[in-house]
């Protein structure tokens, strides 16, 4: 665009414009986190928000509106309670032959955040013992077989107190 002007000696002065328009801008971040996000704002948020706004400069100098567009998600966690003979391979691998409750595993929830499990273990314990029996001729014994010969392979497997088993095992003399 082109103007004229009269300058200060009365004659003509052409002014021409050369005008470059720049342009503000925006758009949308969108964010997808587990549990909390410190946005460019500094602002740390722990619920979903699309309303939140920050203004940075664009390249050419002018404003740059970005709008937060974000989902938390959740952690969880979680108690498994455990009660096993002897000992019990958990989901972590380990194999535990005592009571435990302050093993932990992290697995993936749902939502792709992080689902920690505490085990709460009970180790109940098999036990065995001999029945040591001296009989005259046979003896039925306690698995409904009758003896008729001394015998000290002969075993038996019971439940104890604890649910776990109680393994018996035959002594047998046998006097004739």
């Amino acid at each position: 665009a082109t103007h004229t002007l009269t300058n200060a000696a009365g004659c003509d002065s052409v002014v021409t414009l050369n005008l470059t328009i720049n342009y503000s801008s925006s758009g949308i971040d969108i964010q997808t986190a587990c549990d909390s996000l410190t946005w460019i704002d500094g602002v740390t948020y722990t619920t979903t928000n699309n309303t939140a706004i920050h203004t940075l400069t664009n390249a050419a100098g002018c404003d740059s509106v970005v709008t937060l567009d974000l989902t938390i998600n959740y952690s969880n966690s979680g108690t498994d309670t455990q009660t096993a003979c002897d000992s019990l391979t958990w989901i972590d691998g380990v194999t535990y032959i005592a009571s435990n409750n302050t093993a932990t595993h992290t697995l993936t929830n749902a939502a792709g955040c992080d689902s920690v499990v505490t085990l709460d273990l009970t180790i109940n314990y098999s036990n065995s013992g001999t029945d040591i029996i001296t009989a005259c001729d046979s003896l039925t014994w306690i698995d409904g077989v009758t003896y008729t010969t001394s015998n000290n392979t002969a075993i038996h497997t019971l439940t104890n107190s604890n649910g776990c088993d109680s393994v018996v095992s035959l002594d047998l003399t046998i006097n004739e």
